[in-house]
């Protein structure tokens, strides 16, 4: 565990971190956030209708979340979730605008278009979870702890909240840039110094 955090998990490329252990992760021909799916022997079949963007948030949660000893079954409106990037939904806009580029080739899909909302990402988690609280998710340049921080510590304004998931998960262009951290309101005062630590 990281001082100061309840737990944590760090999601690139090329690596899985949770709570300082890395995650070793088969390579198949599958795709990186479903090979991170099958080694951490997740089972939620709704998974693999997610777009990138979707997974790779909901992935970030699943793994910070698994030792921390949250009743999935128990609605909880005691906890937050609070999530940021720099591209929104761009991944899916990018993907959606090509299937109505060319005229001659036209095949607009609502298959890719219902992912176009970055709140999809809160939405799912919060679902899976049963997290009943505030949810929120904030677009800014790139992941500014100082900046984080105050939208983690506008959850917890709501003297009702107890405990914040919060990440910064991007996804872009085959690009996973994922960190969510699992805090309590008794460790606010740590997070920011924590981020900078972990964001690398």
């Amino acid at each position: 565990m990281n001082a100061g955090i309840t737990s944590y998990c760090r999601i690139t490329n090329d690596k899985v971190i949770v709570n300082a252990q890395t995650i070793d992760v088969p390579r198949t021909d599958s795709s990186w956030l479903n090979d991170i799916y099958h080694a951490a022997n997740i089972s939620y079949p709704k998974f693999f209708k997610m777009d990138n963007l979707a997974k790779a948030g909901f992935l970030g949660a699943e793994l910070t979340l698994q030792d921390v000893g949250i009743d999935k079954t128990e609605p909880k409106k005691n906890i937050a979730v609070v999530c940021c990037n720099r591209s929104s939904s761009l991944d899916d806009d990018t993907a959606y605008q090509q299937t109505i580029q060319n005229p001659a080739d036209y095949y607009p899909s609502p298959a890719v278009f219902v992912y176009t909302l970055a709140n999809i990402v809160t939405g799912e988690i919060s679902i899976r979870n049963k997290i009943m609280g505030e949810s929120a998710f904030y677009v800014m340049e790139h992941c500014n702890p100082q900046k984080f921080c105050s939208f983690v510590r506008g959850a917890f304004s709501d003297k009702t909240i107890d405990a914040c998931l919060c990440g910064w998960t991007e996804y872009n262009n085959g690009n996973c840039d994922v960190l969510f951290l699992f805090v309590t309101r008794n460790e606010l005062n740590d997070l920011e110094l924590n981020i900078e630590k972990l964001y690398r």
